[in-house]
């Protein structure tokens, strides 16, 4: 759907100008392809800056791949990677964590979007039973899929539950970014210094063409990495495409900006929407989403100009997300016409 804003997915946002025009200065030349040129090496000193000295850093072209090679570092066909019930990698991945690693997934209903110890300690049963697949990674969503934040207390307790029980902890950080502004602290301080094991780092939602990463903060769980990426057909010939949106983003903090802009969005709409009685808030919005439960026969109506999902057909619950380009203009102009069909 082209034409109006979309409340969709920040996906469907636009390249931000400063990505595109690194894109076009890196466009000058010959490089040495597969990552062996100046540009990644920059871009990888940048990560370091941010993340710590000791991380290994892998560029990759999307999310789904990001956290299937994260987990296929990290388990073996016996073991088993324990999820929320609605995270991307059960929902949203046709499918492909189980398949390209050949583990389980074991869903976990989690409220608020969140796992916590005490669901995963009763998940995480037949320890050393031959009979039973064997948990080996906790992976959890940073902001979560339904737009709220973990905070560092709560990340800290998931690490040391997976560590001593020899057990990993996983982050899809599809929107780390959008994290890190709500939490206020720098990326490093919610992920690795918390006991993060792997990242997945997501750039493409935050004003990115199309690059992620995987971050280990132990560069032994890297092992054999690299293979892995060319096996599953990751490995960027010209890399340095990749990497210097990375640099536009982590040189001069145009990550951040990106991120607290879409967070600002998202709770300007809140406030919008909370106007209206018709419609309610789910959950907390924490980082640039907002989920809220519609009048049924108003959101057909709305998707005519509006280009959404909706998160939860039985529920009537619908999800609206705000990106980098997101404007006022464009909120207070979706809330003025949602008004307006409430009044109808």
């Amino acid at each position: 759907m082209n034409g109006s804003r979309s409340f969709a997915s920040d996906n469907n946002a636009g390249v931000h100008p400063e990505v595109l025009k690194a894109i076009a200065e890196a466009n000058q030349g010959h490089a040495a392809a597969y990552g062996d040129d100046s540009y990644t090496a920059s871009a990888t000193d940048l990560f370091k800056r941010h993340f710590g000295q000791d991380v290994a850093v892998f560029f990759v072209f999307n999310g789904t791949a990001a956290n299937c090679l994260s987990l296929r570092a990290l388990t073996e066909s016996y073991q088993a990677t324990f999820c929320a019930e609605n995270a991307h990698i059960n929902v949203d991945e046709c499918g492909a964590p189980e398949k390209l690693t050949g583990s389980k997934l074991v869903p976990i209903q989690a409220s608020q979007g969140k796992l916590t110890v005490d669901g995963l300690r009763a998940a995480c049963c037949g320890i050393g039973d031959q009979h039973r697949v064997q948990p080996k990674v906790i992976s959890i969503t940073q902001a979560t899929e339904v737009g709220t934040v973990y905070r560092p207390e709560e990340v800290r307790s998931l690490a040391g539950f997976a560590h001593e029980r020899g057990m990993l902890l996983h982050v899809d950080g599809a929107r780390i970014a959008n994290a890190a502004a709500s939490l206020d602290l720098p990326l490093g301080e919610i992920t690795g210094k918390l006991g993060v094991d792997v990242l997945s780092f997501g750039a493409t939602k935050n004003g990115a063409l199309g690059a992620e990463a995987v971050v280990f903060f132990d560069p032994g769980l890297a092992e054999g990495f690299k293979y892995h990426r060319k096996q599953s057909m990751q490995l960027a010939s010209k890399m340095r495409f990749l990497a210097v949106q990375f640099e536009a983003l982590l040189k001069d903090g145009l990550w951040l900006r990106n991120a607290r802009h879409s967070n600002r969005m998202a709770r300007l709409l809140e406030r919008e929407i909370g106007k209206m009685p018709e419609v309610k808030i789910v959950y907390r919005v924490e980082a640039n989403g907002v989920f809220a439960e519609v009048p049924r026969q108003v959101i057909r109506k709305l998707q005519e100009r509006y280009f959404f999902y909706v998160w939860d057909e039985e529920r009537s619950i619908v999800r609206w997300m705000c990106s980098w380009d997101t404007t006022e203009a464009d909120i207070r102009e979706f809330a003025g016409f949602l008004s307006q069909l409430l009044q109808c």
